[in-house]
């Protein structure tokens, strides 16, 4: 599938987050320093936004109740979360950030609705 056009590199602050939404799905953008990396912006343990927590080390933090992520692989690092987010593949072309729209896996509390 194709890449999307979600931001400027610029624009990503390192260390930081950033909200962005790709076909309907909340996906948060994290500019580590050496890279940009994209996993679904829904903590697995209590729904809140992670691009509202903090980002530490190449982990982000869910601002309600501290569960940590790898953004590399979206595992949970920290409990309370213990299910893993969905990672994004990212892109950095011409100063642009490309996030292919394909998940690596479902998100967990989606498949609990279904």
């Amino acid at each position: 599938m194709s890449r999307v056009d979600v931001a400027a590199l610029e624009d990503l602050a390192p260390g930081t987050a950033v909200r962005v939404e790709v076909e309907g799905t909340p996906i948060c953008l994290v500019n580590t320093g050496d890279q940009v990396r994209a996993v679904h912006d829904t903590c697995t343990h209590a729904r809140e936004s992670l691009s509202a927590g903090w980002v530490d080390e190449g982990r982000i933090e869910c601002p309600r109740h501290g569960a940590l992520f790898d953004l590399a692989t979206g595992e949970a690092v920290t409990p309370p979360a213990t299910l893993p987010l969905p990672t994004y593949a990212v892109e950095v072309r011409d100063g642009r950030v490309l996030v292919d729209p394909t998940p690596s896996h479902a998100h967990p509390l989606d498949a609990r609705r279904a």
